[in-house]
């Protein structure tokens, strides 16, 4: 690693939270899929910024990455994309829970997106996201709020399933 930067210490927030106070394993499947790839991404954009892009922890990252974008195209996971359209336009205040890169990255009209498993906020863009913003990412992916749409029985996960149901 070179020198520890600033986007190392924000590495190291990211380490630092925890889901200890949760019940992972009674969030709703598809809910707690996005929610561990946006965590991904989100890990994946600072270690680029916080290591040489070529370490072995970026490579291996890299790699994870590839099997879950693979992995997001199948049903019933594909589904939450087109999900987070449909809550915005029918359901703000649940479409509000999820925090705002995610909100962003699914707009249809935002050109936010992953770019080489980067978050990309502005593909206009040159510089980096900055070291605040993606602490301001990391404890939006920690809200409350949030943590409570993933669960089983949230009214987020009730309009998913409702929402699901009425692609088939």
């Amino acid at each position: 690693m070179l020198e520890v930067n600033e986007y190392a210490r924000v590495l190291q927030a990211l380490y630092n939270k925890s889901l200890i106070l949760e019940d992972p394993s009674d969030f709703h499947p598809v809910l707690s899929f996005w929610y561990f790839d946006a965590m991904a991404h989100l890990d994946y954009s600072i270690s680029v910024l916080a290591f040489n892009a070529d370490s072995p922890r970026n490579l291996m990252s890299r790699e994870y990455l590839k099997h879950r974008t693979d992995q997001g195209k199948d049903e019933p996971m594909g589904v939450f994309p087109k999900f987070m359209i449909w809550l915005e336009a029918n359901h703000p205040e649940d479409y509000e829970k999820f925090p705002l890169f995610i909100q962003k990255i699914y707009s249809s009209t935002d050109p936010a997106s992953y770019r080489s498993f980067r978050i990309i906020l502005n593909p206009d863009e040159r510089r980096p996201v900055p070291p605040e913003t993606l602490q301001i990412m990391i404890d939006e992916m920690f809200e409350r709020s949030y943590i409570s749409a993933l669960y089983k029985n949230s009214s987020v996960a009730a309009k998913l399933d409702e929402f699901t149901r009425s692609c088939r």
